[in-house]
């Protein structure tokens, strides 16, 4: 194909500017144009003559013309007897295993008689008199040149070649290994088939998508950009390292329910839902930490989830309404030893996925995880930024004072924690780069954490914070119900008090804590926000599908 006709190919529809319509009603319009175009192939129509660039009939908002024209090519396919979907075809090897046994093997122009099956997406077409040239690439991005020529298949089949074949097909080819004459390795076909038609045109693949593309449909972003592919396999090669580093410390996983009576375990705002088959508003899991804990109670004393959760707040770099949250929670453990497995955690992570603890970031710089890592207090943190020493007993007045003398944003519920804490985050929040864990928190923000064994006022917290963001969590678990059920009571005043991120009474789970459940260190760590850490990719280039407001809305 030449290059004008591949750039004709890889234009981009714009919206078009016509009345609206609901779903049903285009989508109705859309079968109707269908139909009609395989009506005309049916009578005998040309496909050019079967396709109207005006639209004058089905209006602005059905196919575009180079829409039409494939869905002509399918159905002439389909008046032929050829189906353009087949269901099985005898791929015999995949492209990445054809290079691997003959890459750098055959000397240029040098052919052999082994017989392979390959398929892949049309990348490329060369239509060149009595020979084709195609590149087709598998899904791992591994492509291979294809060769049909009308020695090879015959002058119909490569007339039909020429006719049906458009970039974005899937292409199954059956021929021998060869090297071509300029010393390129290819497939010179005996026979070929569309294995799925594209009735989508491709966008240019030589241009940089643009992050509306990438965002809304993401899977065109996998078939253009190597780094979208990546991020998939690289995400996957994460999650697999964190199971196995859970597995040689004797974790079990476990699934713990995603609709819920009572949101619990962070302060967050939740989504709320209704079952109609009990007449009853849920809430979707903001965190499965008060489940898992209910798992210490039951014996399992070595317990992590990887999870969805879902959480009704902003949307930025680093955060996202749905994303995938790990926790994990160990009997006899503390925040200490949580911290630790942690380090472990992202460490092995770096060397499964990128074999070494420093990785290059995607503006290319490196970030190494390796060697030990920082340890700060907050409170000791805070007085050193402030000139003055801060402690729990520092009134709410007396922070409040600071915060508007240094332009800090203050909450409508605040009390002393969140003071503490807006402050510190005022400081040092953007500043920490290397691996740092900032630990021993205000016991108001900490409602699920136990009291510092020797700071009256302090809990036994930390976070850990990576390139200036809050990568991880770690507590001492809180395994008193008293003391639990007392905060409990204080975030249920709050929430009265307007606090939507304040966490209700849960009764079944004080219940669970009555029957006595071991002390434990628990830990909670974004599966997205590892993979920001580790390529230096926004939130929304880690998620595979990231939710983005529809257009119309």
């Amino acid at each position: 194909m030449s290059e004008s006709i591949e750039s004709q190919e890889n234009e981009i529809e714009g919206e078009a500017a016509a009345p609206s319509m609901t779903t049903i009603e285009r989508a109705e319009l859309l079968v109707a144009q269908d139909e009609a175009i395989q009506s005309k192939i049916n009578e005998g129509a040309s496909l050019d003559e079967a396709v109207d660039p005006s639209n004058k009939e089905f209006g602005p908002l059905a196919h575009p013309e180079q829409v039409q024209m494939r869905v002509a090519k399918r159905a002439l396919m389909l008046k032929e007897g050829v189906e353009p979907y087949p269901v099985h075809l005898d791929v015999t090897d995949t492209i990445l295993q054809v290079r691997e046994r003959y890459d750098g093997k055959l000397e240029a122009g040098q052919e052999t008689e082994d017989m392979v099956g390959i398929a892949g997406r049309v990348l490329f077409i060369r239509n060149a008199g009595g020979l084709c040239f195609v590149k087709i690439a598998a899904g791992d991005g591994t492509a291979i040149q294809g060769m049909v020529s009308k020695r090879e298949v015959g002058a119909d089949s490569l007339k039909r070649f020429k006719q049906l074949l458009d970039l974005g097909d899937h292409l199954y080819l059956r021929g021998r290994v060869i090297s071509s004459k300029t010393g390129e390795l290819s497939v010179f076909a005996t026979e070929w088939s569309i294995a799925a038609k594209a009735l989508q045109p491709l966008p240019a693949l030589h241009k940089d998508l643009n992050e509306d593309t990438r965002t809304r449909k993401p899977y065109i972003g996998m078939i253009a950009d190597e780094r979208m592919r990546d991020m998939v396999r690289n995400r996957s090669k994460a999650v697999a390292s964190l199971r196995a580093t859970f597995a040689e410390h004797d974790f079990i996983e476990v699934e713990t329910p995603m609709l819920q009576t009572v949101h619990g375990g962070a302060a967050a705002r939740p989504f709320t839902t209704h079952m109609n088959a009990f007449d009853l508003d849920l809430y979707l899991r903001i965190a499965p930490e008060l489940f898992l804990k209910r798992c210490l109670v039951g014996g399992i004393d070595r317990v992590f989830e990887i999870n969805r959760d879902f959480r009704n707040e902003g949307v930025d770099a680093t955060h996202a309404p749905e994303f995938t949250m790990l926790e994990a929670y160990q009997a006899y453990g503390t925040y200490d030893t949580i911290g630790q497995l942690v380090k472990e955690l992202v460490q092995k992570t770096a060397m499964d996925v990128f074999g070494s603890h420093k990785v290059t970031l995607v503006d290319g710089t490196e970030y190494d995880f390796g060697g030990e890592w920082k340890t700060i207090s907050m409170y000791e943190s805070l007085s050193q930024s402030l000139g003055e020493e801060i402690t729990p007993g520092t009134t709410v007045e007396h922070l409040g004072a600071i915060a508007d003398k240094l332009g800090v944003e203050r909450d409508e519920v605040e009390n002393h924690g969140k003071l503490v804490e807006h402050l510190w985050e005022h400081f040092y929040e953007d500043n920490l780069y290397e691996p740092t864990f900032v630990c021993d928190f205000p016991v108001e923000t900490s409602p699920l954490v136990k009291s510092h064994r020797s700071k009256p006022g302090v809990v036994e917290k930390w976070d850990l914070y990576v390139r200036g963001f809050e990568l991880a969590t770690g507590y001492s678990e809180l395994n008193d119900p008293v003391v639990q059920r007392e905060r409990f009571v204080q975030q249920a005043k709050d929430a009265l008090a307007g606090d939507a991120e304040a966490m209700d009474i849960d009764e079944d789970f004080l219940e669970a804590l009555g029957v006595g459940m071991p002390p434990a260190g628990g830990m909670g760590m974004g599966i997205d926000r590892l993979l920001i850490a580790l390529t230096g990719a926004t939130i929304r280039e880690t998620i595979t599908f990231p939710l983005v407001k529809p257009l119309n809305l």
